[in-house]
């Protein structure tokens, strides 16, 4: 098969290295890729959001299978443009993935089909907001913007005060853009949160490994909200039990719901959940899988991707049986000092060889490129590298990973070195 991947970050990079295991991938292009990704893929210089030239691409290479990674192109409707034109695509097609485009949809669509989530109001107007937080809010209060915001759009406040300025931001000011147009105000639940990855074919569901992300910028989980600073596989407060709930009460709920409402999803549906006192709740849904997710899920994952996929398009994924290794993974994100606001790029990596050849332990590049020399390996975002290890537990994984962080070097590397901690407790 001839495959093209959609994306240029870690999670694609994860994707890449799943799908080259495949015996059935005899070829592999990104658009646009990065520098670690080119190892495995052709890299081709499209832009996520050109689904004409992506298209006109996927028709002139004879594609087999095009994997959309991100979830803009997802939400634009890519996976609709190109099975018009013929070409088998994996993801949701727009209207299904209107679940992570917008917060207010799928916060009303599981309020209509009793999924359990925290209780919420949704504003389109700065001046309603305020009103409600000052006449009717209790805090901490969380803010959504209800478009994507490249994870960021999430603002959690512990006063009013707080809460007055991430009106400002979201609704007046647009600083995640037109994600910010509509916005949602939803009670703070505490409690464990785990990320759970599940691919479906619009009737089957079937869970991966549960997760478990970090968010905030720095130790402690202190600073901003990013795109996920680590992550760790399996998580062990995912129980038997929460695992049944979730089954009974989540995850077919959902892919029912999505189907009685007429836009049947295909594809991977992450949910973010909060196991609270009163029992797991659905916190966000994803369309795609996570990143950092697919960098801890997809190396433990036993089946062939492409398997895998083309169950969720044919409609055939209750044939398959998803499996993973028995043992666990740790990522810790390197990424540029300054992230998620103001950093530089364009800084030279050094140590990448040492990571060659292994299968234990894995740099998934998220934000790099190559130098005018066509060889350097340069930064090239807020979030550069994805140090993940396996090993037979989540402990041994973690001291991998950060054994593995020394490996490489760039001028303005920075990281958390706490992720994993919660391991401790468990």
């Amino acid at each position: 098969m001839k495959i093209l991947i959609v994306g240029s970050g870690g999670r694609e990079h994860a994707i890449a290295a799943s799908v080259a295991k495949s015996p059935k991938a005899e070829k592999i292009y990104c658009a646009p890729g990065n520098a670690g990704i080119a190892q495995l893929a052709e890299c081709v210089p499209i832009g996520a959001m050109e689904f004409d030239r992506l298209t006109e691409f996927a028709k002139e290479k004879e594609i087999d299978l095009v994997i959309v990674g991100m979830d803009d192109p997802l939400v634009g409707g890519l996976v609709d443009q190109l099975e018009a034109a013929g070409i088998r695509a994996f993801g949701p097609r727009k209207n299904a993935a209107i679940l992570e485009g917008s917060k207010a949809f799928s916060k009303e669509l599981m309020k209509k089909y009793n999924i359990p989530t925290a209780a919420y109001e949704v504003f389109d107007k700065a001046e309603d907001a305020l009103e409600y937080l000052h006449t009717k809010a209790k805090f901490p209060i969380v803010l959504k913007a209800d478009g994507l915001a490249l994870g960021k759009g999430v603002l959690i406040c512990s006063t009013l005060e707080e809460a007055e300025d991430g009106v400002c931001t979201i609704m007046t000011d647009k600083k995640f853009g037109t994600a910010g147009n509509k916005m949602v105000i939803e009670e703070f639940m505490t409690g464990r949160e785990v990320s759970v990855l599940s691919f479906t074919d619009g009737k089957t569901i079937q869970i991966m490994s549960s997760a478990q992300d970090h968010k905030r910028a720095k130790d402690g989980d202190q600073g901003l909200n990013t795109g996920g600073m680590g992550n760790f596989s399996p998580s062990p407060f995912y129980t038997k039990e929460v695992d049944a709930f979730c089954k009974k009460y989540i995850y077919q709920a959902t892919v029912d719901a999505m189907s009685a409402e007429g836009r049947t999803f295909q594809g991977v549906i992450f949910f973010g959940l909060m196991l609270t006192p009163d029992g797991p709740k659905v916190l966000e849904y994803n369309v795609r899988f996570g990143d950092p997710e697919a960098q801890v899920v997809l190396p433990r994952m036993k089946n062939d991707i492409l398997d895998v996929c083309e169950a969720c398009i044919d409609g055939t994924l209750d044939q398959l049986k998803l499996e993973f290794e028995d043992n666990a993974t740790v990522c810790v994100v390197l990424a540029s000092d300054g992230y998620p606001l103001k950093y530089d790029k364009g800084l030279p990596i050094s140590g990448l060889e040492a990571f060659d050849g292994k299968d234990d332990v894995f740099c998934f590049h998220a934000g790099t490129r190559f130098a005018e020399d066509g060889k350097t390996i340069l930064t090239n975002g807020g979030r550069v590298l994805g140090i993940t290890a396996k090993a037979p537990t989540l402990k041994e994984a973690r001291a991998k990973t950060y054994a593995a962080t020394e490996w490489v070097n760039f001028a303005n590397k920075y990281m958390r070195h706490d992720i994993g901690k919660a391991i401790d407790e468990a």
